[in-house]
């Protein structure tokens, strides 16, 4: 059987956080989870269905690993679930700064 690994709370870090929300996609794939109730599997997260699943497997890892969500088998699927407590105990507010910047337009340089 498969063994996730997820970092304590208190293991997770600013740096791991920020490298893994870096990623244009990971940043949509967290988007697409939060507020989100219950479990979501791989496929239902992802904002690109067309994506190659061992990609897909890629990011997973790298948000899990980064302490970001927490996975679980069931069945056939990885059901994943955000870990919006955790992250606001280590980081007060910052999930919801990151998210709130990424639907901004980007500016121009004058």
């Amino acid at each position: 059987m498969v063994q996730f690994v997820h970092p304590s709370r208190d293991d997770i870090t600013l740096e791991g956080v920020l490298a893994a929300l870096s990623d244009p996609m990971r940043l949509r794939i967290v988007k697409s989870m939060v507020g989100q109730h219950g479990c979501m599997s791989c496929t239902e997260a992802t904002p690109c269905p067309d994506m190659a699943k061992s990609t897909l497997s890629n990011h997973f890892r790298i948000l899990r690993e980064a302490g970001l969500i927490h996975t679980e088998k069931k069945g056939v699927e990885h059901r994943n679930i955000i870990r919006q407590d955790d992250i606001e105990t280590r980081f007060p507010g910052l999930l919801k700064t990151i998210l709130g910047f990424c639907d901004e337009p980007r500016q121009g340089k004058d």
